[in-house]
């Protein structure tokens, strides 16, 4: 059993000052994923850079305290990749990929545009170069899962206030007909969804820090992992750790049945 977890951590250090590292360190994962690190390498001491004795494969943004993502792995890989090859978004920090033979796991940070409409542009932007590379992963023959923020509520159920949420970032015609192309066409599997097909509220990972969202759960379904069938299959377990919070997205942990 391979156990894999993401999350958006919304700052490393801020996750560490909130306790994320003793729960990492509890949750005996082989694999983490997390998206927002907010920091240059230089930036990090050793528990950062190897968490629960996981050591870090990191990629940062050009641009300091901005996006990062990094993959710790309990197992040696056999590559490490940072980037999708995006000539705009590469240097955003925003994509590490790690082979370990068996199988690849990708952490990824999809931008998000709801601070401005230059954001939503080059969040469209992101999302176009994005879907030949998914389908080119998808056709290569590995298993892989993809683990990461795609800042995107894929269906009505995946955010409280859909209605109302219609024109607003994250909940567009648009990003909603993007995501349902990478399952449906392209023919990758959202784990969650397959193993809770009718989770609601239970099944949100992300509370806006204004209001009452995360007291009142008013919340959306913004942190997946995205797989291929092969391996999607033998996902046994699918659970949103809320006990405590590191940042404003919640853990989503999956156990899958496959071995290194």
């Amino acid at each position: 059993m391979i156990r894999v977890i993401t999350l958006n951590l919304n700052g490393i250090r801020s996750a560490v000052r909130k306790g994320w590292v003793d729960w990492v360190a509890a949750q005996q994962a082989d694999i983490v994923c997390v998206q927002e690190v907010k920091a240059q390498l230089d930036d990090l001491d050793d528990a950062m850079r190897r968490v629960a004795d996981m050591p870090g494969h990191f990629h940062c943004a050009q641009k300091k305290g901005y996006s990062g993502v990094a993959l710790y792995s309990r197992h040696e890989p056999k590559s490490v990749r940072c980037g999708f090859g995006s000539a705009e978004f590469d240097d955003e920090g925003r994509y590490v990929e790690v082979d370990f033979g068996a199988f690849t796991v990708i952490s990824v940070y999809v931008p998000s545009g709801s601070s401005s409409e230059e954001r939503q542009a080059a969040k469209f932007r992101f999302m176009a170069e994005f879907a030949p590379h998914l389908r080119d992963l998808h056709a290569s023959g590995r298993e892989i899962v993809i683990c990461g923020d795609v800042n995107i509520a894929h269906r009505e159920i995946d955010l409280k206030n859909w209605r109302s949420n219609r024109k607003n970032s994250g909940f567009l015609p648009e990003e909603r007909e993007w995501l349902s192309g990478v399952f449906d066409d392209i023919g990758w599997v959202d784990v969650y969804r397959s193993l809770h097909p009718e989770a609601g509220e239970e099944s949100y990972t992300w509370w806006s820090n204004r209001g009452q969202a995360w007291a009142k759960n008013v919340g959306w379904r913004l942190d997946y992992q995205i797989a291929t069938p092969g391996i999607a299959e033998k996902a046994r377990r699918a659970e949103i750790y809320k006990a405590a919070r590191f940042s404003d997205h919640a853990p989503l942990t999956v156990d899958y049945e496959v071995s290194l």
